[in-house]
């Protein structure tokens, strides 16, 4: 039986992204959303990027851009990456390219050109790193850099009233556009969880994979979902983003 599997932000996480695999059990049967964020943090950034490639070749794969992967596609373009992102974990991507070719780097430029900005399935469900800030959606958005930075959404989400019915006047109208959101870009440790965060329609998948959190996979039609061990612990002798 097929399935459809979101997955969280991996920030170079390598090693978490096949122990989350496993424990998912994931077949190429399986359709695979992948949020954003691929690289920057731990030290396994090309190979998650090689890995994915992989992967796309034998089985339905969808993959979000997130701000990280923007950096990192500017890196490979020019050549150069500015101090802010060298600083939040630019750096270890850099390393982790160190022995590529030409070629190779040309195929994972490739790559991250592909990438989509977000994704609306059959459901009327979206797919996206960051959010958007546009009452009438993404497709709408003045700024496309909200795609993948945008944190009023969620923001927005955890501050309301749980009680607050969808067909009161105060609903933010964001959140009625589509039947489910999912997002990534801001760990879920942030509130106090280790697990993905449902807040009204939207589920966040980041559990801080970047920082001392794990990966999390999600069937997004059961919720049902699996992790990695959290990061440091499959990372010892790394420090990823954490300062």
């Amino acid at each position: 039986m097929s399935r459809t599997l979101a997955i969280g932000d991996i920030h170079g996480g390598f090693k978490a992204l096949q122990q989350a695999f496993e424990r998912a059990e994931v077949t190429e049967k399986d359709k695979l959303i992948f949020l954003g964020d691929y690289v920057d943090g731990w030290s396994e950034s090309s190979q998650i990027i090689e890995f994915l490639i992989e992967i796309s070749e034998k089985q339905e794969c969808i993959f979000i851009k997130g701000n990280h992967d923007v950096w990192c596609e500017d890196w490979l373009s020019f050549e150069q990456g500015p101090d802010i992102w060298l600083f939040n974990g630019g750096k270890s991507t850099v390393e982790s390219y160190k022995d590529y070719s030409l070629e190779e780097l040309e195929n994972h430029l490739v790559f991250f050109q592909r990438m989509k900005p977000y994704h609306i399935d059959e459901q009327n469900r979206l797919f996206i790193h960051a959010g958007y800030s546009s009452m009438h959606g993404p497709e709408k958005e003045v700024y496309s850099s909200n795609y993948r930075w945008d944190r009023t959404l969620w923001e927005t989400a955890v501050a309301m009233d749980s009680k607050l019915q969808k067909n009161s006047e105060l609903y933010p109208k964001r959140l009625l556009l589509y039947s489910e959101i999912f997002i990534g870009h801001t760990p879920t440790l942030d509130i106090g969880m280790t697990t993905p965060a449902n807040k009204a329609n939207i589920w966040n998948l980041d559990t801080g994979a970047a920082f001392t959190g794990a990966l999390s996979v999600m069937d997004i039609d059961t919720k049902e979902f699996w992790q990695s061990d959290p990061l440091p612990s499959l990372y010892p002798d790394e420090k990823g983003r954490n300062k």
